[in-house]
C-alpha cells in the first residue's frame, strides 16, 4: 500500500524496564471523577454515570516525558487561563467490549502519571455555549504522559498519593482512594460506549486543587510508586 504522503509514526510512550515502547492509539478522559475537584469547578460531586471525552492520540497533542527526565512544552495560543490537571492514566493491553467491573483489571497493560492541560478559559466558553470542548482539551502538547509501569511489576492500582507541585509549590494532593468511579468501573464503563484496544490511555479525572500556570513554571507530577512527570512551561 502507498500513500500520498507518509504517514506520521503514532506517538509512543516508554516502557519501565524494557527498550520496547507503547504505541498510543487514542485517549479517552473522565470528567470530574474526583468529588472535591467537581466541587471547586461548581457541578454536583454525587455519583452520577461517569462522562468522557477524547484528547487526539497522535504526537501532536500526547508529550512522552522520559524517567528521571523532563520536557518542554510552549504555553498555548487563544487563551489567558492555562490550566494544569494531574491524573492517573491507565494503558490498555488487550481488545475488550462490555467487560465488567470483575474482569476489567484483566485489560490494563500498565499505568503512568499524566497531566491534562486545559484552556480553561476556552473550555468554559465552549460549555457555555453548549459547544464541544475540543479547543480547551484536545489542542497541541496537551497531554504530557510519563513511562509506563506495567502491571505485572506491581499489580492493580486502586489506592496511593497523587500530587502536583508547582515552582515547588504543592497545588494538588490528594489520594486515588477518593475517585468517585474506580478504574475498573471506568474500564467497564468505557467498554460500554467503545471496543478498547491495545494501545488505548484512559486518564482517569484530577483532584481539586486545578489552577492556572504561566510561562517560566515548572511542574512535577507524582502518583506514589509510579514515574513521576517534570513539565517547564516555556
Amino acid at each position: 500500500m502507498t500513500y500520498v504522503f507518509n504517514p506520521s509514526l503514532p506517538a509512543a510512550l516508554d516502557v519501565k524496564g524494557v527498550q520496547d515502547k507503547f504505541p498510543v492509539r487514542r485517549v479517552y478522559c473522565v470528567g470530574r471523577n474526583y468529588a472535591a475537584h467537581a466541587i471547586e469547578m461548581g457541578s454536583d460531586p454525587d455519583r452520577e454515570p461517569p462522562f468522557f471525552f477524547c484528547k487526539p492520540g497522535d504526537v501532536d497533542a500526547v508529550v512522552a516525558v522520559p524517567a528521571n527526565g523532563s520536557v518542554d512544552i510552549p504555553y498555548p495560543p487563544l487563551t489567558e487561563n492555562y490550566h494544569y490537571e494531574t491524573e492517573l492514566v491507565v494503558a490498555i493491553g488487550k481488545p475488550v467490549k462490555d467487560i465488567s467491573v470483575a474482569q476489567a483489571a484483566s485489560s490494563i497493560f500498565g499505568y503512568g502519571v499524566g497531566l491534562d492541560m486545559t484552556r480553561r478559559d476556552l473550555q468554559a466558553t465552549m460549555r457555555e455555549q453548549g459547544r464541544p470542548w475540543e479547543i480547551g482539551k484536545a489542542f497541541d502538547y496537551s497531554a504530557p504522559i510519563g513511562e509506563l509501569t506495567p502491571i505485572a511489576d506491581l499489580g492493580e492500582i486502586n489506592a496511593g498519593n497523587i500530587k502536583l507541585t508547582v515552582n515547588g509549590e504543592t497545588r494538588q494532593d490528594s489520594d486515588l482512594t477518593h475517585l468517585i468511579w474506580s478504574v475498573s468501573e471506568v474500564i467497564s464503563r468505557l467498554s460500554q460506549l467503545f471496543e478498547l484496544k491495545p494501545g488505548d490511555l484512559i486518564m482517569t479525572g484530577t483532584p481539586a486543587g486545578v489552577g492556572p500556570v504561566v510561562t517560566g513554571d515548572t511542574l512535577v507530577a507524582s502518583i506514589e510508586g509510579l514515574s513521576s512527570i517534570r513539565v517547564n512551561i516555556k
